[in-house]
């Protein structure tokens, strides 16, 4: 700073001249708040003491927001946030493996339907859906090597199909995750009321608590909640596989035991007639086990590098996984002759493990551990939903409050979306699996058939090494998948699938419409000329709305003055003698109350209704009609000394800001009065306003 420079007032950093030990040296110091530090290239950087809460209320508000979500985390944080293949099997896997638990139960279900008798259609069954998923595990493969930035089926559709078969993909997904949510937090109160009868009757009521308590557990971050799910996630992998390896010695040793009997079992005799049409609706309900194996495809930015190879790896041993479990529930029920429970009182599983090892502490393990599972298994959609949101808000498809990361690098914006609608959902049915099932399923074929149909493409449009035989593993996956669409949407389609189908194209329109509105905005905001210069637009015409003549009054109307000449005050008065008496008070006070003598012209409009917003509103619009110049609105606001004194006042200024919010040509300046202010902005300070 030179001698005589004037400083700046508007610079964080403040210049201080001081003299030297030696006659004729000068020092500048620049002394900067301790809320901010100079970055590289001159950038300031906010530290954590800007964003420390001032009052007592908002500090007690952060520590409880830290209690539950934890500290917040620097942007740099987030390398040390990724999943390990461990970590990546528990989070981005476990709506794939959990399903085992399920899977089975559902195809039985409806074979059960034409009797008892048809229950060894099962297995077969069970098999056709193994097929399916190794090869859909083959083809979600090359998904995760074209594509390592994620995005999943969206990407690939958009990139190889186009703008619509991307959207569809992308809508098909939404509404799959929250599915995911609904399903398995349905399945795993259904566990739990399976050993806990009493909580069958509010089973509804569990499950909003738990959609809760996840959203909560995932709005602290990846590895926190990657943590807390690793546990039950093995836990009822190694219990289960116990339980299948003792399943299979008792079998193959001729020691079978008898099948446990439900409370309300299937008759022997169905209610429907068996044929191709009926096994075609079991293959469908049991495809919900392939739910969840396109996750870690659109997770793939999760996991720590190589992230394609680390993907790869979690997908296979999910495959394996689910496979192994699937198929050893299965032939163990079918073998042994366990009949479902018509009324969804207690699972297959825990009836296979009843007869298995009866009613002790390893029936609880499997039980408790299936039941946790199940659980944070909607985990897969509270991590597969947010991102995928990220992906389609940079696209500019969504609102960009999605593409927000929270405090702890966790898609807030999303996971609080996602808990909201599958809470919405499953209370729509009621908790129900067997309700919400027809739902399931259709969104993630009809992703994974548009994610290798964009594949076959774009394998024929590049031609890189080896495409041959990529081209050919995403043709048969495209087949395969899009076979079991056609099943899963006609058998499916009377009992609720319909829903799905009808949501689907709005939600597409809705994605478009989105993009459409970002699209007009840029094209109305964009600044093509990097030589523009601002503009310089006329002084407006400020009105200043006065309901009573105060010293919040007078410091608006100073700020209205300092801003434009031309200045009007409007005040609406409710009877002829108040709008009387309030221009008396004006003549007397308000008619040269300004520095320079500068008078203020008044209009008073009496309100014989006592409505205040809309003759202002129409006062507003006389004044556009004669004058093209914007309105410029500035606002008089009285701030009380506690936020609990709020209540005590009339909220007029509010409620007229958001009048005025949308209304076009207009400016509004706020001009608020705390209480503690002090400065009187009228000249003499021995007269106020009575």
């Amino acid at each position: 700073m030179t001698e005589g420079e004037e400083p700046d007032p508007s610079s964080l950093e403040e210049r201080r001249a001081t003299t030297g030990q030696l006659p004729g040296n000068r020092y500048v110091r620049i002394v900067r708040p301790r809320e901010f530090r100079r970055g590289h290239g001159g950038i300031y950087r906010a530290t954590s003491e800007a964003t420390a809460p001032k009052t007592g209320a908002g500090r007690l508000y952060d520590s409880v927001r830290r209690v539950l979500f934890g500290k917040p985390l620097t942007t740099e944080s987030e390398a040390g946030e990724r999943l390990s293949k461990k970590t990546g099997l528990a989070i981005l896997a476990s709506d794939n493996i959990s399903s085992s638990a399920y899977a089975t139960e559902e195809a039985m279900r409806v074979l059960a339907l034409a009797g008892t008798g048809v229950l060894f259609l099962t297995l077969p069954i069970a098999l056709a859906v193994v097929g399916v998923l190794a090869i859909v595990v083959l083809s979600e493969s090359r998904v995760i090597r074209a594509y390592p930035q994620g995005g999943g089926s969206y990407a690939v559709a958009k990139e190889n199909l186009g703008t619509i078969p991307g959207l569809v993909a992308a809508s098909a997904l939404l509404i799959d995750y929250v599915l995911t949510v609904s399903v398995s937090t349905a399945a795993g109160v259904a566990a739990i009321s399976s050993f806990i009868p009493a909580v069958h009757d509010q089973r509804v009521m569990w499950s909003l608590l738990l959609i809760a308590l996840l959203a909560v557990g995932n709005l602290r971050g990846i590895r926190e909640s990657g943590v807390l799910f690793a546990g039950p996630t093995y836990a009822y992998m190694f219990a289960m596989i116990g339980l299948i390896a003792f399943g299979v010695f008792q079998v193959v040793t001729g020691n079978a035991p008898s099948a446990a009997v439900p409370l309300d079992p299937f008759g022997e005799t169905g209610t429907e007639v068996f044929g191709i049409f009926l096994i075609l609706r079991a293959f469908a309900s049991g495809a919900v086990g392939l739910t969840g194996s396109e996750a870690i495809a659109n997770g793939t930015p999760n996991f720590q590098k190589p992230e394609s190879r680390n993907a790869v790896i979690t997908l296979v041993i999910m495959g394996t996984t689910f496979a192994v479990l699937f198929l050893g529930i299965t032939f163990l029920a079918t073998t042994i002759g366990i009949v479902p429970d018509e009324f969804e009182q207690e699972t297959v599983n825990s009836l296979l493990t009843r007869s298995l090892v009866g009613v002790g502490p390893y029936y609880y393990l499997v039980q408790i551990s299936t039941a946790v599972l199940l659980l944070l298994a909607a985990n897969t959609g509270f991590t597969g939903f947010p991102r995928l949101a990220w992906v389609l808000a940079n696209d500019r498809f969504m609102p960009r409050q999605f593409a927000f990361r929270g405090e702890r690098l966790a898609f807030s914006t999303g996971i609080v979306s996602l808990a909201l609608v599958a809470a919405i959902v499953l209370a729509a049915f009621g908790g129900s699996v067997t309700a919400l099932i027809p739902l399931y399923t259709i969104g993630v074929f009809l992703a994974f058939t548009l994610s290798q149909s964009g594949l076959v493409r774009r394998w024929w449009r590049l031609r890189p090494r080896a495409w041959q035989l990529s081209m050919a593993i995403n043709t048969v996956g495209a087949i395969v998948t899009g076979i079991t669409l056609l099943i899963v949407a006609s058998t499916k389609f009377a009992s609720g699938a319909w829903m799905v189908l009808l949501v689907l194209p709005l939600l597409v329109w809705t994605l478009f419409s989105i993009n459409r509105h970002y699209r007009s905005v840029a094209d109305a905001l964009v600044l093509e000329d990097p030589d523009m210069r601002l503009p310089r637009p006329l002084a407006p015409i400020v009105i200043v709305p006065i309901a009573r003549l105060d010293r919040a009054a007078l410091q608006a109307l100073a700020f209205a003055t300092s801003i434009s000449p031309h200045v009007r005050a409007v005040h609406i008065a409710t009877s002829e003698r108040s709008g009387v008496e309030f221009q008396r008070r004006w003549d007397r006070w308000g008619g040269r109350i300004l520095d320079g003598g500068k008078e203020i012209k008044l209009d008073v409009i009496e309100s014989p209704f006592r409505a205040l917003i809309q003759p202002l509103l129409s006062y507003f619009d006389r004044i556009d009609e004669r004058d093209p110049r914007p309105i410029t609105v500035v606002i008089s606001e009285f701030v009380p000394r506690h936020w609990w004194e709020f209540i005590l006042h009339s909220q007029t200024a509010f409620r007229l800001k958001a009048a005025l919010l949308f209304r076009p040509h207009t400016i509004v300046i706020d001009v608020p009065y705390h209480f503690r202010d002090t400065a009187d902005l009228v000249h003499d300070h021995s007269k106020e306003p009575h």
